[in-house]
């Protein structure tokens, strides 16, 4: 079994996993609690989210009429299932109406409405985008002979569901492109369903430079972790209603199911790069290191239409997502987009890959403006904060967008905030450390948590202090407490419901959706412990089969255990890939795994020969390794208990791993 694991964690970085499962509480339920146990919104919450509310224009109509403007077709019955068991349905979302709950900040609100309305719509002459479906939207650009696809969506499942409301309306030219805008998973997951026959010979594919690099890099490299991270922060195990998962900001909840990958066969590497794609011309910007490290936009001239990809949305973005990712260069996110004001000032239209667009000149130009004036604000303060000696948290906690931005829906906190951005800016300056040298080396969790407990009084003191402080409404307060608690006795199940309560009401007064998901995903798991989630190795499969395979052992590296492999004696293998015709050799050494595209090592412990395709199978699991390496489907030279004992080297992967217990 533990060979059949090997990789498997290679998922894609927006995470997957079943429909909520019924709730099997752990602790006694509070009063006023639901079904689900999560608890009633206390009057201080209700307090806090009316007076928030009152200080917006909820009532402003222009976002809602630009979100319904063009639209051809919605399928209001419309029913997506993925291969997760997950599913999609604008039915999930239909308690969405109305004033805002008590339980829910009303701004989040808001934006989870606009969010609501899917369907296929008309941006322009000869542009279309499907919205709704998934987290980000999938584009149609009419060409000469076909149709031109932008980023098909998250998983197989919603790109089909797009691309058959598309085509009943769209017609059924084939498809002769896609553009990848970025390397982020809700972009290229689903190229499959919109592939003529599923096949991707004659197309073109374009895609920034480093696109499979930065794939690998997050869908790879970090994806267990990632992933793991990505349920909390897309709400999967929660229920969809009034006190559970209501909007990420950014769209609707990605839909997670089998996945599919292409490898580019036009790169951009600079702005101003020019292609004409079956009979339309398209000007790409190459933006680096913004939303994503590998990212594009471009302009139609034709259409007078702006692609801002990523790098623009109906929301203040990430500039270090909470899932995790690389942070991003704030100051060179802004530029991008005032390049854009620059470059396409006869703009007339802004479109996405998430959200509804911007028309009309005017408009076009005020929206970038707040965009790119919202990140470099956030960039610049924060560092003439931080030359002042203010620390990551001094920073986040007096940092606000001036009223002229804040006061603009597309600039507020919905999925990126003010306050991890922030810290975020930190961090690519100054990395972790804030300099204050009781944070160089601070105790583990569990540790920390005892000795804080000690310090406190005890556990009894310490949830007595942690009741008082939520009914004063100190959540914050009252979640730091309780969290050292949790982490002194993983067995103490009221200081778990006090935690989980306390949590309760942080996410219904958060206006992030992810902030909300984040907080709401903690309180279940504290209720009902770590629920498994599937690791789909179709979703790791679909992108080691196409990607080189330098980037295929780099990734290997990363689960060697390095304390086991350096108890034991260099270890050299050959591997010859005999329907590529090349071999590459490993090596183990001080608990470090090497690898190299060269002639085979005729020192090596053993040399398999074997296929690319047999390959993948054994190392996501398909095939087992003691089976397959002492069958007769593969051609092994030398030590085959060598190889099995390499295979034993790479660590299982634990993609349900404890997040706020230890």
């Amino acid at each position: 079994m533990r060979a059949r694991l090997i990789l498997l964690g290679f998922a894609l970085s927006l995470g997957c996993g079943d429909q909520p499962p019924a709730a099997t509480p752990t602790a006694p339920a509070e009063s006023g609690a639901n079904a689900n146990g999560f608890s009633a919104p206390s009057e201080l919450t209700a307090k806090a989210n009316a007076a928030f509310g009152a200080a917006l224009d909820l009532a402003e109509q222009r976002d809602f009429e630009e979100a319904n403007r063009g639209l051809v077709a919605r399928d209001e019955n419309a029913r997506v299932e993925s291969a997760t068991g997950r599913t999609w349905s604008p039915q999930q979302f239909a308690f969405i109406e109305g004033d805002a709950p008590a339980s829910v900040n009303p701004s989040l609100w808001r934006q989870a409405k606009l969010n609501n309305i899917n369907g296929l719509f008309q941006v322009t002459d000869g542009i279309y985008q499907v919205r709704g479906y998934d987290v980000s939207n999938m584009s149609w650009i009419r060409g000469k002979t076909g149709w031109i696809v932008v980023d098909p969506l998250t998983s197989n499942e919603s790109a089909a569901a797009a691309h058959d409301l598309a085509r009943k309306h769209l017609g059924s030219d084939p498809v002769v492109a896609v553009i990848f805008t970025h390397s982020h998973g809700d972009h290229y997951a689903g190229v499959k369903s919109v592939l003529p026959n599923g096949e991707v010979k004659g197309v073109r594919v374009i895609a920034p430079k480093h696109f499979v690099e930065e794939v690998t890099s997050e869908s790879i490299l970090a994806g267990t972790a990632m992933s793991r991270r990505a349920t909390y922060q897309f709400g999967f195990s929660l229920p969809y209603d009034e006190r559970g998962y209501v909007d990420t900001g950014l769209g609707k909840q990605p839909l997670s199911g089998s996945s599919s990958f292409a490898v580019p066969t036009d790169e951009i590497d600079h702005t101003g790069q020019t292609l004409t794609v079956d009979g339309v011309e398209i000007v790409f910007q190459y933006a680096p290191h913004s939303e994503a490290v590998a990212e594009l936009a471009f302009y139609l001239p034709a259409a007078k239409a702006y692609c801002g990809a990523e790098i623009v949305n109906r929301t203040m973005h990430n500039l270090c997502t909470l899932r995790g990712t690389k942070a991003r260069d704030a100051r060179k996110w802004s530029g991008y987009i005032d390049d854009a004001i620059q470059r396409f000032p006869e703009a007339e239209v802004v479109f996405n890959s998430h959200h509804w667009p911007a028309f009309g000149n005017e408009r076009v130009r005020e929206y970038l403006k707040g965009q790119r004036d919202t990140y470099r604000y956030i960039h610049d303060q924060t560092l003439r904060l931080m030359n002042q000696g203010l620390t990551p948290r001094e920073i986040s906690e007096q940092l606000e967008l001036p009223k002229g931005l804040a006061a603009t829906f597309a600039n507020r906190g919905y999925y990126g905030t003010v306050r991890h951005n922030v810290k975020a800016v930190y961090d690519f300056y100054l990395g972790w450390y804030d300099a204050n040298p009781a944070n160089l080396n601070p105790l583990p969790p569990v540790e920390l948590g005892k000795k804080y407990v000690e310090a406190v009084g005890g556990a009894a003191a310490a949830k007595e202090k942690a009741r008082a402080a939520i009914a004063a409404g100190d959540y914050r307060w009252a979640a730091t407490l309780l969290d050292h608690v949790v982490f002194a006795d993983e067995a103490d199940a009221e200081a778990k419901q006090l935690l989980a309560s306390a949590y309760d009401q942080l996410g219904y007064q958060a206006e992030s959706g992810v902030w909300r998901s984040v907080y709401l995903s903690a309180a279940n798991e504290l209720r009902h412990g770590v629920r498994d989630q599937p690791i789909v190795a179709a979703s790791a499969a679909a992108i080691l089969a196409q990607v080189p395979l330098d980037l295929f052992f780099t990734a290997m590296s990363t689960r060697l255990n390095g304390p086991k492999a350096a108890e034991r004696d260099p270890l050299t293998l050959n591997f010859v890939f005999t329907d590529l015709g090349e071999t590459h050799v490993l090596n183990v050494e001080n608990g470090v795994l090497h690898h190299w595209k060269r002639e085979a090592d005729p020192n090596a412990a053993a040399t398999m020969k074997i296929t690319r395709a047999l390959f993948l199978q054994l190392v996501t699991g398909q095939a087992g390794a003691k089976e397959l390496i002492f069958s007769d489907d593969v051609d092994i030279d030398g030590s085959r208990t060598e190889l099995l004992s390499f295979f034993g080297l790479i660590d299982p992967v634990n993609g349900n791993f404890a997040i706020v217990t230890p």
